[in-house]
Protein backbone atom coordinates (compact mmCIF):
# COMPACT_ATOMS: atom_id res chain seq x y z
CA UNK A 1 0.00 0.00 0.00
CA UNK A 2 1.23 3.50 -0.78
CA UNK A 3 -0.14 6.93 0.00
CA UNK A 4 1.51 8.70 -2.92
CA UNK A 5 -1.79 9.70 -4.56
CA UNK A 6 -3.07 12.93 -6.09
CA UNK A 7 -3.62 15.05 -3.00
CA UNK A 8 -6.06 18.00 -3.06
CA UNK A 9 -4.82 21.56 -3.30
CA UNK A 10 -6.21 24.76 -1.87
CA UNK A 11 -7.14 26.16 1.53
CA UNK A 12 -8.49 22.90 2.92
CA UNK A 13 -5.81 20.63 1.45
CA UNK A 14 -4.21 19.95 4.83
CA UNK A 15 -7.53 18.77 6.27
CA UNK A 16 -7.96 16.21 3.50
CA UNK A 17 -4.34 15.06 3.81
CA UNK A 18 -4.76 14.67 7.58
CA UNK A 19 -7.74 12.38 6.98
CA UNK A 20 -5.69 10.27 4.55
CA UNK A 21 -2.92 9.96 7.14
CA UNK A 22 -5.39 9.12 9.91
CA UNK A 23 -6.95 6.32 7.85
CA UNK A 24 -3.54 4.91 6.94
CA UNK A 25 -2.34 5.04 10.56
CA UNK A 26 -5.39 3.02 11.60
CA UNK A 27 -4.48 0.35 9.03
CA UNK A 28 -0.86 0.26 10.18
CA UNK A 29 -1.81 -0.18 13.83
CA UNK A 30 -4.31 -2.93 13.01
CA UNK A 31 -1.70 -4.77 10.92
CA UNK A 32 0.92 -4.45 13.67
CA UNK A 33 -1.44 -5.58 16.43
CA UNK A 34 -2.46 -8.61 14.37
CA UNK A 35 1.13 -9.63 13.71
CA UNK A 36 2.13 -9.14 17.36
CA UNK A 37 -0.81 -11.28 18.48
CA UNK A 38 0.16 -14.05 16.07
CA UNK A 39 3.79 -13.92 17.18
CA UNK A 40 2.86 -13.93 20.85
CA UNK A 41 0.70 -17.01 20.28
CA UNK A 42 3.59 -18.73 18.53
CA UNK A 43 5.93 -17.66 21.35
CA UNK A 44 3.66 -19.38 23.88
CA UNK A 45 3.59 -22.55 21.75
CA UNK A 46 7.38 -22.57 21.41
CA UNK A 47 7.90 -21.96 25.12
CA UNK A 48 5.59 -24.87 25.95
CA UNK A 49 7.41 -27.07 23.44
CA UNK A 50 10.74 -26.11 24.97
CA UNK A 51 9.49 -26.90 28.45
CA UNK A 52 8.23 -30.33 27.37
CA UNK A 53 11.57 -31.12 25.74
CA UNK A 54 13.47 -29.95 28.81
CA UNK A 55 11.42 -32.29 30.98
CA UNK A 56 12.03 -35.20 28.62
CA UNK A 57 15.78 -34.58 28.46
CA UNK A 58 16.11 -34.11 32.23
CA UNK A 59 14.39 -37.45 32.82
CA UNK A 60 16.69 -39.29 30.40
CA UNK A 61 19.43 -41.25 32.15
CA UNK A 62 22.99 -40.75 31.00
CA UNK A 63 23.20 -44.36 29.94
CA UNK A 64 20.21 -43.96 27.66
CA UNK A 65 21.61 -41.09 25.59
CA UNK A 66 21.05 -42.05 21.97
CA UNK A 67 20.41 -40.63 18.54
CA UNK A 68 16.84 -40.02 19.61
CA UNK A 69 17.86 -37.75 22.49
CA UNK A 70 20.31 -35.94 20.21
CA UNK A 71 17.50 -35.29 17.79
CA UNK A 72 15.47 -33.82 20.66
CA UNK A 73 18.41 -31.62 21.62
CA UNK A 74 18.67 -30.42 18.01
CA UNK A 75 14.96 -29.72 17.99
CA UNK A 76 15.29 -27.82 21.26
CA UNK A 77 18.02 -25.69 19.69
CA UNK A 78 15.81 -25.01 16.70
CA UNK A 79 12.92 -23.96 18.94
CA UNK A 80 15.24 -21.70 20.92
CA UNK A 81 16.56 -20.01 17.78
CA UNK A 82 13.06 -19.51 16.37
CA UNK A 83 11.89 -18.13 19.71
CA UNK A 84 14.69 -15.57 19.74
CA UNK A 85 13.85 -14.54 16.17
CA UNK A 86 10.19 -14.06 17.06
CA UNK A 87 11.04 -12.03 20.15
CA UNK A 88 13.29 -9.84 18.00
CA UNK A 89 10.49 -9.35 15.45
CA UNK A 90 8.00 -8.46 18.20
CA UNK A 91 10.42 -5.83 19.53
CA UNK A 92 10.68 -4.31 16.03
CA UNK A 93 6.89 -4.33 15.62
CA UNK A 94 6.44 -2.62 18.98
CA UNK A 95 8.97 0.03 17.92
CA UNK A 96 6.99 0.62 14.73
CA UNK A 97 3.80 0.90 16.79
CA UNK A 98 5.41 3.60 18.97
CA UNK A 99 6.34 5.54 15.84
CA UNK A 100 2.84 5.14 14.42
CA UNK A 101 1.30 6.45 17.63
CA UNK A 102 3.58 9.50 17.49
CA UNK A 103 2.47 10.06 13.90
CA UNK A 104 -1.13 9.89 15.12
CA UNK A 105 -0.26 12.40 17.87
CA UNK A 106 1.08 14.74 15.19
CA UNK A 107 -2.22 14.66 13.29
CA UNK A 108 -4.19 15.13 16.53
CA UNK A 109 -2.01 18.10 17.53
CA UNK A 110 -2.50 19.64 14.09
CA UNK A 111 -6.30 19.27 14.28
CA UNK A 112 -6.42 20.83 17.74
CA UNK A 113 -4.15 23.78 16.99
CA UNK A 114 -5.61 24.57 13.57
CA UNK A 115 -9.21 24.56 14.83
CA UNK A 116 -8.23 27.08 17.53
CA UNK A 117 -6.11 29.31 15.28
CA UNK A 118 -8.88 29.62 12.71
CA UNK A 119 -11.15 31.15 15.38
CA UNK A 120 -8.47 33.50 16.73
CA UNK A 121 -9.32 37.09 15.76
CA UNK A 122 -5.69 38.17 16.04
CA UNK A 123 -4.86 36.66 12.65
CA UNK A 124 -5.78 38.01 9.23
CA UNK A 125 -7.09 35.91 6.37
CA UNK A 126 -3.69 36.12 4.66
CA UNK A 127 -1.93 34.93 7.80
CA UNK A 128 -4.31 32.00 8.18
CA UNK A 129 -3.75 31.15 4.52
CA UNK A 130 0.01 31.09 5.13
CA UNK A 131 -0.45 28.88 8.20
CA UNK A 132 -2.55 26.50 6.15
CA UNK A 133 0.23 26.18 3.58
CA UNK A 134 2.83 25.45 6.28
CA UNK A 135 0.59 22.82 7.86
CA UNK A 136 0.01 21.31 4.42
CA UNK A 137 3.78 21.02 3.92
CA UNK A 138 4.27 19.30 7.26
CA UNK A 139 1.39 16.90 6.64
CA UNK A 140 2.64 16.07 3.14
CA UNK A 141 5.96 15.07 4.71
CA UNK A 142 4.00 12.97 7.17
CA UNK A 143 2.44 11.10 4.25
CA UNK A 144 5.95 9.97 3.35
CA UNK A 145 6.50 8.86 6.94
CA UNK A 146 3.40 6.67 6.92
CA UNK A 147 4.46 5.20 3.57
CA UNK A 148 7.79 4.26 5.12
CA UNK A 149 6.03 2.64 8.07
CA UNK A 150 3.89 0.59 5.70
CA UNK A 151 7.02 -0.42 3.80
CA UNK A 152 8.72 -1.63 6.99
CA UNK A 153 5.63 -3.60 8.03
CA UNK A 154 5.44 -5.31 4.63
CA UNK A 155 9.20 -6.02 4.76
CA UNK A 156 8.49 -8.75 7.33
CA UNK A 157 7.03 -10.78 4.47
CA UNK A 158 10.35 -10.65 2.58
CA UNK A 159 13.85 -11.92 3.29
CA UNK A 160 15.07 -8.53 4.50
CA UNK A 161 17.51 -8.76 7.42
CA UNK A 162 16.71 -7.35 10.86
CA UNK A 163 19.65 -4.99 10.46
CA UNK A 164 18.12 -3.51 7.30
CA UNK A 165 14.71 -3.25 8.95
CA UNK A 166 16.25 -1.53 11.95
CA UNK A 167 17.98 0.94 9.63
CA UNK A 168 14.64 1.72 7.94
CA UNK A 169 12.92 2.07 11.32
CA UNK A 170 15.57 4.47 12.65
CA UNK A 171 15.37 6.59 9.47
CA UNK A 172 11.58 6.78 9.71
CA UNK A 173 11.71 7.53 13.43
CA UNK A 174 14.10 10.42 12.84
CA UNK A 175 11.81 11.94 10.20
CA UNK A 176 8.72 11.52 12.37
CA UNK A 177 10.50 13.19 15.29
CA UNK A 178 11.52 16.07 13.02
CA UNK A 179 8.00 16.55 11.63
CA UNK A 180 6.48 16.37 15.09
CA UNK A 181 9.00 18.90 16.43
CA UNK A 182 8.37 21.23 13.46
CA UNK A 183 4.62 21.07 14.04
CA UNK A 184 4.89 21.78 17.75
CA UNK A 185 7.29 24.65 17.12
CA UNK A 186 4.97 26.18 14.52
CA UNK A 187 1.97 25.78 16.85
CA UNK A 188 3.82 27.50 19.67
CA UNK A 189 5.06 30.26 17.36
CA UNK A 190 1.50 31.07 16.28
CA UNK A 191 0.16 30.99 19.82
CA UNK A 192 2.92 33.31 21.07
CA UNK A 193 2.17 35.72 18.25
CA UNK A 194 -1.47 35.82 19.28
CA UNK A 195 -0.49 36.49 22.91
CA UNK A 196 1.79 39.32 21.81
CA UNK A 197 -1.11 40.95 20.00
CA UNK A 198 -3.36 40.86 23.05
CA UNK A 199 -4.40 44.35 24.25
CA UNK A 200 -4.14 43.77 27.99
CA UNK A 201 -3.48 41.21 30.72
CA UNK A 202 -7.12 40.10 30.82
CA UNK A 203 -6.99 39.22 27.15
CA UNK A 204 -3.69 37.41 27.66
CA UNK A 205 -5.27 35.37 30.46
CA UNK A 206 -8.28 34.56 28.25
CA UNK A 207 -6.03 33.46 25.38
CA UNK A 208 -3.95 31.23 27.65
CA UNK A 209 -7.12 29.45 28.76
CA UNK A 210 -8.27 29.23 25.14
CA UNK A 211 -5.03 27.53 24.09
CA UNK A 212 -4.71 25.48 27.25
CA UNK A 213 -1.56 27.19 28.51
CA UNK A 214 -0.83 26.92 32.22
Amino acid sequence: MTLFVALPQGANAQIAIAEVIKAAITKVIKAIDLQIQRMQNKTIWLQNAQKALENTLSQTKLGEISDWTQQQKDLFGKYYQELQEIKSAIALYERIREMTEKQAALVSSYHHAWSLLQQDKHFSADELSYMGKVYTGILEESVKNVDELLLVVSSFKTQMTDEKRLEMINTSASRIDTNYSDLQQFNNQNIMLSLQRAKDENEVSTLKKYYGIQ
